[in-house]
C-alpha cells in the first residue's frame, strides 16, 4: 500500500493535522527519532527528512 503523501521536511520533529482544515484530524506531534521517516498514524501521510537538513543535536 502506497502512503497518502510524501512530504519532505528539514526537522526530525514534525506536527501533523492532516491538512484541510476542519476535514484533517487531531494534531499530533511525530519524532523520528535516529530514523529518516516517518507515517501518520491518523491519515498515513509520509515524513521523510530532507537530504540537506541540519544534523540533529543529539544530547
Amino acid at each position: 500500500m502506497q502512503p497518502a503523501e510524501t512530504i519532505e521536511v528539514e526537522s526530525r520533529e514534525i506536527a501533523c493535522d492532516g491538512g484541510g482544515g476542519a476535514l484533517g484530524h487531531p494534531r499530533v506531534f511525530l519524532n523520528m527519532g535516529e530514523k529518516t521517516g516517518i507515517d501518520c498514524p491518523y491519515c498515513g501521510r509520509h515524513f521523510v527528512l530532507s537530504a540537506d537538513a541540519p544534523a540533529s543535536a543529539g544530547h
